[in-house]
């Protein structure tokens, strides 16, 4: 942390958490297995998992990226099976994008390497005690992002 003594400022604080969730995420990356899926693509297929079929139009308002690139990702995805489109039910000229079977043991296969490291650095690098605190810490985050 960035005091040395007495109370962290909050901008000390947000500085500090900025480049550790920074380097945590770096590291969960890095322990995922290669699937060529590029950052992106890993993000919309997530999305439609968490979130269920969604139109392009809509994944690319999500994601924040212009319609031609979301249909440019999405191509990707569907080449390599892991995600479909079928018409929308509501408007024909439209199509609605979801995940296959294969997206999502693809998904599960990322996310289980990245806790089965997390789980692997915790148990190597923390005592009991220093995982209570981390558990407290989750919940204080917990709190920040519900807002």
């Amino acid at each position: 942390m960035s005091a040395l003594s007495g109370d962290p400022t909050p901008e000390q604080v947000a500085a500090d958490l900025t480049g550790v969730v920074r380097r945590l995420v770096r590291r969960l990356r890095g322990a995922a297995p290669v699937t060529g899926l590029s950052p992106s693509q890993r993000s919309v297929l997530a999305r439609l998992d968490g979130e269920g079929p969604a139109t392009t139009a809509g994944l690319a308002r999500a994601e924040l990226v212009r319609p031609q690139s979301m249909r440019m990702t999405v191509g990707a995805l569907v080449d390599m099976g892991l995600v479909e489109r079928a018409p929308d039910p509501d408007d024909g000229r439209q199509s609605v994008v979801s995940v296959t079977d294969q997206g999502r043991r693809t998904l599960a296969e990322l996310r289980a390497a990245k806790h089965d490291w997390l789980s692997a650095a915790l148990a190597a690098e923390f005592d009991p005690a220093e995982r209570r605190q981390l558990a407290d810490a989750v919940v204080l985050l917990e709190r920040l992002v519900r807002k």
